[in-house]
C-alpha cells in the first residue's frame, strides 16, 4: 500500500502472527514493521548479489514518513552504486566496540590479573585451576567488558556447567554440580577482589543460590568398608595403594600425601611436616605417623644403599611416591576405578577418607580440636579469638589419636579377612 502516518497507526499483526511488514508503493524498499505487541519500526529492504539485506530506519514514533522515505531513498542508491549499506553499518558497529573493549577491562584480563597480582600468594595447584575453571566457564565472555557481564550470563553459563553429561567412552552420566559450585565461588573471589581494588562496580557472582549449585558429600566410610578399601590398596600397584594407604591413616589430602617428599619426614619417620607452600591454608603442618605409617613408608622399594635412609641421602628432594619417569603420580580415574572393583567398594572419592577418618576420631572420644588439629583445619574451635591465642600445638594429642585410629582400622581391616 502507498503508506501515509495514519495508515501506519493502524496497522496490525494478524490473528497468531509475531510481526508483519508493509511495504510502500511510493519509495522502492521501505517497508514498515509491525509487531504483536504494536511496536513499529521503518525498516529497509533490498537484494544484493542474490542475498536479502535489511537495514534499520527507526521507529515510526521518532521518524516521519517523509523522512523515512529519504532515508530509504538513499540507501537505495547505495546499493544501485554496487554498495552494501547493511553490511557497512554493521562493520562500522564492531569496530567501534572493539575501540571500546580495547579500552577497557575484559574478562580475559582480569583473570590474568587475579592469578598475577593476588593468586601468586596462593597454592601453585590452585591458582592454576581457579584460572582455568574460569576461562572453560566464561570462554564466550572473555574478550567482553568483565564489567558487562551480568547476573544472567553468569547463571546462564554455570547452568551449563551443571547439565548431566555423558563422559567420553562412559555410558554413565556425570554431574557437574561441583564443578559450577567451584566456578562460581572462584568468580565471586576474582570480582569481589576487583572490587576492593576498585576497577569493577559490582560482583554478579554475590548472593547466588549456592546451595542450589553445589553438590555438598557427606560419605563416610563403614567399618567394613574401609577395612575392604584397606585390604585391596595392599594389592594395589604402587605407588597408588600405597597412597590410599596413607590417605587412609593420616587423614590428609591428596595432593599433599602425592606430593610427599623425603625431606618432610623426620630420620625416624615419625613424623611428617607439611610445608605451608603445600597445604590448603598456607601454614606448616606436622603430621605425627603411626606405626602402620611407620612400616608403610620402610617398605617401598628404595634406591639407595639398601634403605629408605639411603635414598633419602642420594635424592633429598625425591618424591616418596613418584609415578612415570619420577613424575608426580598421575591417572587416579583408572587406578581409583580397579580400587572399586578390588575392594567390592563404589559411590566413594578418596576425600570420604578424610572425613571417614574425622568421623572414627570422634567416635573413639578424640577431642573435637584434636581432630581439627589432626586435620590441618582453621575452622570452629581453632577459628577467631581463641586461634589466634591458644597457641598449643596438640603434638601428642594428634599423636594418640592418630595411633588409636591406625588400631581400629587395621582391626576391621583383619575382622573380614
Amino acid at each position: 500500500m502507498k503508506l501515509t502516518e495514519r495508515k501506519i497507526e493502524t496497522l496490525t499483526t494478524g490473528r497468531g502472527q509475531k510481526d508483519r511488514l508493509v511495504f510502500d508503493d511510493a519509495q522502492r524498499g521501505l517497508a514498515v514493521r509491525v509487531t504483536a505487541s504494536s511496536s513499529r519500526t521503518y525498516l529497509c529492504q533490498y537484494t544484493l548479489n542474490h542475498q536479502k539485506w535489511r537495514m534499520p530506519l527507526g521507529s515510526c514514533s521518532a521518524l516521519s514518513l517523509s523522512k523515512a522515505r529519504e532515508a530509504a531513498a538513499a540507501v537505495m542508491g547505495d546499493v544501485a552504486k554496487g554498495r552494501n549499506p547493511a553490511a557497512e553499518r554493521k562493520e562500522a558497529a564492531a569496530a567501534e566496540w572493539a575501540k571500546r573493549v580495547r579500552g577497557r577491562l575484559t574478562l580475559a584480563v582480569l583473570f590474568q590479573d587475579w592469578a598475577r597480582l593476588h593468586l601468586i600468594h596462593r597454592r601453585p595447584r590452585y591458582a592454576a585451576e581457579a584460572v582455568r575453571a574460569l576461562r572453560h566457564g566464561f570462554s564466550k565472555h572473555l574478550d567482553r567488558p568483565a564489567e558487562d557481564l551480568d547476573r544472567a550470563a553468569v547463571v546462564q553459563a554455570l547452568d551449563s556447567l551443571s547439565r548431566p553429561r555423558k563422559e567420553k567412552g562412559k555410558s554413565s552420566i556425570r554431574h557437574g554440580t561441583a564443578i559450577a559450585g567451584r566456578t562460581a565461588a572462584y568468580g565471586r573471589a576474582c570480582f569481589a577482589w576487583a572490587m576492593k581494588r576498585g576497577t569493577l562496580p559490582s560482583n554478579p557472582f554475590a548472593e547466588l543460590p549456592m546451595s542450589a549449585i553445589i553438590n555438598k558429600r557427606d560419605r563416610v566410610l563403614r567399618d567394613e568398608e574401609a577395612g575392604a578399601i584397606w585390604r585391596a590398596a595392599g594389592k594395589a600397584p604402587l605407588p597408588y595403594g600405597a597412597i590410599v594407604r596413607l590417605l587412609m591413616l593420616t587423614g590428609q589430602r591428596r595432593e599433599e600425601v602425592a606430593g610427599m617428599t623425603w625431606t618432610e619426614l623426620s630420620e625416624d619417620l615419625t613424623t611428617w611436616t607439611i610445608p605451608a607452600a603445600r597445604t590448603k591454608n598456607g601454614i606448616p603442618h606436622l603430621v605425627p605417623l603411626s606405626p602402620p605409617a611407620r612400616e608403610l613408608l620402610h617398605a617401598l622399594p628404595s634406591e639407595g644403599p639398601g634403605d629408605v635412609r639411603g635414598a633419602r641421602q642420594l635424592a633429598k628432594l625425591a618424591l616418596v611416591f613418584p609415578g612415570e619417569r619420577g613424575t608426580p603420580f598421575s591417572g587416579w580415574s583408572k587406578a581409583k576405578s580397579a580400587l572399586d572393583i578390588a575392594s567390592g567398594v563404589s559411590g566413594w572419592w578418596l576425600h570420604d577418607l578424610r572425613r571417614t577418618l574425622a568421623t572414627g576420631l570422634q567416635r573413639l572420644g578424640v577431642r573435637l580440636e584434636v581432630t581439627e588439629a589432626v586435620l590441618n583445619h582453621l575452622s570452629g574451635s581453632r577459628a577467631g579469638v581463641v586461634g589466634i591465642y591458644q597457641r598449643h600445638d596438640w603434638a601428642e594429642e594428634k599423636r594418640a589419636a592418630l595411633d588409636a585410629w591406625s588400631g581400629h582400622l587395621l582391626t576391621a581391616a583383619e575382622s573380614r579377612q
